[in-house]
């Protein structure tokens, strides 16, 4: 895996992120963008996330016991559901953690997510975490263990468990862990 210092320097913060995400849905220069009816909900439960969104004081306490002094660096894009629900908790976990926190956007430049690749395709938001000289440790996503679950369950039967019903459920587990699991299973590759 490769040095990511150059991606890392065309990254943009979280609130950049969000002023993007905040364009996108109510003055979209892209007339023409496919994504444009995903960018209202994807920013109303981002919005959602960071109301509800405590840190975790014993998460908190096992990212220092790791002693990690890196950067995480995410890919994402403002109009995806799991990326709603996961960046902004991640975002201020780390960043409350006194680690520097950056978000690639995915279609800006797809080498960075080609090098990340989920079942070979190109899903997001993928967390990744680098050392402090921008080498990768380790890498997460796109979304938690029990949402894959879920996504396991719709493909091997969409007619017993419709694609409604699985983006339903996904939603309503994200708004009720509020990034938690996320939060966790990260710390667990650190």
């Amino acid at each position: 895996m490769s040095n990511l210092q150059n991606y890392w320097q065309k990254a943009i913060s979280f609130d950049e992120y969000l002023k993007i995400s905040e364009e996108r849905a109510n003055d979209n220069p892209d007339k023409n963008d496919e994504h444009q009816e995903y960018y209202e909900l994807g920013l109303q439960r981002m919005n959602r996330i960071l109301k509800t969104f405590k840190v975790d004081d014993s998460q908190l306490e096992t990212l220092k016991s790791k002693n990690f002094n890196g950067k995480i660096l995410m890919i994402s894009e403002p109009w995806c559901g799991d990326a709603s629900a996961t960046v902004p908790a991640v975002s201020k976990f780390f960043e409350a953690a006194g680690n520097e926190v950056k978000i690639f956007l995915r279609d800006s430049d797809l080498s960075l997510i080609d090098q990340f690749l989920t079942n070979g395709t190109q899903s997001i938001p993928i967390v990744i975490i680098l050392d402090q000289n921008f080498n990768v440790i380790n890498h997460w996503g796109p979304r938690p263990k029990h949402g894959m679950e879920l996504l396991r369950k719709f493909k091997e039967n969409p007619e017993a468990y419709p694609r409604e019903e699985f983006y339903n459920d996904l939603q309503v587990y994200y708004a009720k862990n509020r990034g938690k699991d996320a939060v966790q299973e990260i710390l667990e590759l650190i």
